[in-house]
């Protein structure tokens, strides 16, 4: 009796135990990443080329966000809220500052941040949803298990790939199942 590998099967035969074995991967992942990127804009910035504010704003946050990747966050917090001071509509630069604020061991200044760019992006687009994944890892961190669940749910349906891996961890029978098909595949 010959042994079968996964070099013996079909492309789609390798999809589908892909599947099983790695859930959070689901089958024609290049597709939704670009369906992603065609509908995760954040109307605010609509307008960043007749705006000056608004475009300023996004210049200074990008410029904090490069500050933040340094290790100079201090710096990237203060720019961040000039940015916010420019444009206080812009649901952006509020998700950037709570994860630096975060970075820094500052969860309720985080929380709030985070609460802020959740109600100007009404929960859509692509601060909605990072945001989304951001307070749900912040709950999760608190052992609000329920409520990381609610906001991953609401920005896997967004799109995010993030949030839909953390509904897989978060489900203790698709661990399960996972587990013990990698033990029976010896994979």
């Amino acid at each position: 009796m010959s042994s079968l590998t996964k070099d013996c099967l079909s492309e789609h035969d390798r999809q589908v135990l892909e599947s099983i074995l790695n859930p959070s991967q689901i089958g024609g992942e290049e597709y939704l990443l670009q369906e992603e990127e065609k509908h995760l804009e954040d109307p605010q910035d609509a307008n960043a080329e007749s705006d000056p504010r608004v475009k300023e704003s996004q210049r200074m946050e990008i410029e904090a966000i490069a500050l933040a990747s340094e290790g100079k966050l201090t710096e990237a917090l203060t720019l961040l809220g000039k940015s916010i001071e420019t444009a206080p509509e812009r649901p952006a630069p509020w998700n950037n500052r709570a994860q630096v604020n975060i970075l820094l061991g500052k969860e309720d200044e985080a929380q709030n941040d985070i609460e802020e760019a959740l109600k100007l992006s009404n929960k859509s687009g692509r601060t909605g949803c990072r945001a989304l994944c951001q307070r749900g890892i912040l709950k999760r961190k608190n052992n609000d298990v329920d409520g990381a669940r609610e906001d991953f749910e609401i920005a896997a349906k967004l799109g995010s790939k993030f949030a839909r891996t953390q509904l897989i961890e978060l489900n203790p029978f698709a661990a399960l199942c996972n587990q013990m098909l990698r033990e029976v595949m010896k994979i």
